[in-house]
């Protein structure tokens, strides 16, 4: 991430909406800007492969996984604006191992810390869990609150986006990928 760059176009991002980047509230925000997208966008400096490859062995198999409440925040590429929410992910363990919950935690992390759209987001959070440890199916549901659809555009504070991402054995069995569902729904513990 070129920092100098950053601080450049948020200067001349600050002339162009008719701010005076050398006024006392705005001359160190180039900087602060700069800082916060090092943490912002860090998914790009970030492999979600890598998160994936310490595993636990287990004894029982085929038991579904879930964490739920995963909460994300990332920054829509069509707008730039922030949307974020909740990331919940469901896997089959292949081959006796379990990931760490911490594991799957920082792969949300990876991809939402990137310019995104959220359908593209699930479908790369479930891709790389499925390929990276060869589970028996995988799926994540992920629900988001848009700032482009609330505060601008259509102004709608209570709309939600929800996608999901089903691979493996969460697409051949209908009975497992309602029970998932079920499960990550709100409202979904008290089953």
């Amino acid at each position: 991430m070129d920092d100098g760059l950053i601080r450049k176009a948020v200067r001349d991002f600050l002339t162009a909406i008719g701010e005076d980047p050398e006024r006392e509230g705005l001359k160190e925000t180039p900087d602060r800007v700069a800082r916060a997208c090092t943490e912002l966008f860090a998914g790009y400096e970030q492999n979600a492969e890598l998160s994936l490859e310490r595993t636990f062995s287990i004894e029982a198999k085929q038991e579904l996984v879930i964490i739920r409440d995963i909460t994300f925040y990332s920054f829509c590429e069509h707008h730039m604006l922030p949307f974020s929410g909740k990331v919940h992910i469901g896997y089959i363990p292949g081959n006796g191992k379990v990931l760490g919950a911490s594991k799957l935690i920082r792969v949300t992390e990876v991809f939402s810390r990137r310019l995104q759209l959220q359908e593209r987001m699930t479908s790369q959070i479930a891709e790389a869990i499925y390929k990276a440890t060869g589970e028996l199916g995988v799926g994540v549901v992920a629900y988001g609150r848009h700032l482009c659809m609330t505060a601008r555009g259509v102004k709608n504070p209570t709309s939600e986006m929800i996608t999901s991402s089903m691979k493996g054995a969460f697409m051949q069995d209908d009975r497992l990928r309602q029970e998932f569902l079920r499960l990550v729904e709100p409202g979904g513990r008290n089953v």
